[in-house]
């Protein structure tokens, strides 16, 4: 049994959600870079240079990427040989926010009630998904979530007799509907399975994945090729001025479901999908 003081999680989730504000991870800059290199007309190119731009002078200045420093949504995996102590994991999570959001000089953007609103004054609490797993480390994911985006995320309850067609209809849907509200092109996180709440969380996982790699099963990964591919060619374009990019990357993630579901959903990300990872 290994014992890991919280105040360790607090240290840890305070860089993260400064680090994952400031700095995009190098697959997406990367793939910023090279899908920029598909547009061929003027306003889309200078619109990607733009990105690309800004994306530098965060990183060079260490300021946020986008005004909208997002809801923090903390994935945390506990090794169920870890034992820790010194106060409670969700304190101490929301402790990292607090600080992070403070000293990092980000946007307090979470409201205490969903209709009476009042500004919590320190971006908590954060949105927390625990999950104990094998070993005795800690494995923290910060993922701050702009709203620009998320608005603009589905979910949609398809009868089992949906076609792979459905599915990729609605999908394309989504982004249709969204047009340039969620600052594209974007990414998409798509959960297929489950039920209705953990199909939800699939698609929120899945933006949190490499856009370099693909599903590790094969018709998924080449379900993924048929969805971006479609999207693209929506022609809604950097910003939703037009262009040949509309979305970078698409991430399915799949779970088995009830014999009489298909629950589909569609987690948007803007081209700043951000994340940051880190292990005690």
């Amino acid at each position: 049994m290994r014992e890991i003081d919280v105040s360790q999680i607090t240290k840890t989730v305070k860089e993260l959600v400064i680090k994952a504000n400031m700095r995009l991870p190098q697959d997406l800059v990367d793939c910023i870079a090279c899908r920029a290199k598909e547009e061929q007309e003027p306003l889309p190119r200078s619109i990607f240079s733009d990105m690309l731009e800004n994306l530098a002078v965060a990183g060079q200045l260490w300021v946020p990427i986008c005004q909208d420093t997002g809801m923090a949504v903390i994935f945390v995996d506990v090794g169920q040989e870890a034992h820790l102590v010194g106060g409670l994991l969700e304190d101490a999570v929301n402790e990292g926010v607090r600080q992070g959001y403070e000293e990092g000089f980000l946007r307090k953007s979470i409201v205490q009630d969903p209709l009476r609103r009042g500004n919590t004054g320190d971006n908590t609490p954060a949105v927390i998904h625990t999950r104990l797993v094998a070993g005795d480390k800690i494995n923290i994911t910060a993922a701050p979530k702009g709203f620009g985006s998320e608005n603009m995320s589905q979910i949609r309850m398809l009868l089992p007799s949906a076609t792979e067609q459905d599915v990729i209809d609605f999908v394309v849907e989504v982004v249709k509907t969204a047009g340039g509200n969620p600052c594209p092109p974007v990414v998409l996180g798509v959960g297929i399975g489950g039920d209705f709440e953990s199909c939800a969380l699939l698609a929120k996982k899945a933006l949190c994945r490499n856009v370099e790699e693909r599903n590790s099963d094969v018709y998924y990964a080449a379900l993924e090729h048929k969805m971006l591919e479609r999207v693209n060619s929506l022609n809604i374009g950097p910003q939703g001025f037009g262009g040949r990019v509309t979305a970078l990357a698409v991430n399915i993630l799949q779970a088995p479901t009830h014999i009489a579901g298909l629950p589909v959903a569609v987690n948007v990300g803007c081209h700043v999908t951000r994340h940051a990872h880190a292990e005690i």
